[in-house]
């Protein structure tokens, strides 16, 4: 059994594409990711928030799988953004391909910056493995 996300039906709905909940089963080791850019392994930034957004999440998938995890694993995020998105369909596409049927739970919050000005983005992570 792995980690459960659930909409209660008691609770208002999600605002957007997202789960309320995520039940983590006893026996599972807590990840606390630190918050991640779209860095590449060289350390180069990616250009745009959209694909910083995209490589984020791909690091921190990076990062569970070295403990033995992967999206699956991922409780919540969040999301820290210096800026708005210019296309949501991007973002969109990159949960879609990194949590294909489900979602964390997750937070967007916006700042006024973050530590460099080429960095748009920046998330963290929760997350749970066996």
């Amino acid at each position: 059994m792995g980690l459960e996300f659930v909409n209660p039906e008691n609770a208002p709905p999600p605002a957007a594409n997202y789960s309320n909940l995520a039940i983590v089963p006893a026996g599972y080791r807590l990840l606390v990711i630190a918050g991640q850019i779209g860095n590449l392994a060289d350390g180069s930034i990616v250009e745009g928030l959209e694909a910083q957004y995209e490589q984020a999440i791909s690091n921190i998938n990076t990062i569970v799988a070295s403990e033995g995890g992967d999206s699956k694993n991922i409780a919540r995020i969040t999301v820290f953004l210096a800026e708005k998105p210019t296309s949501r369909d991007m973002i969109g596409a990159a949960m879609e391909k990194h949590f294909p049927g489900w979602r964390p739970a997750m937070s967007w919050i916006y700042v006024s910056e973050l530590f460099s000005p080429d960095v748009k983005v920046e998330i963290e992570a929760i997350a749970a493995v066996p």
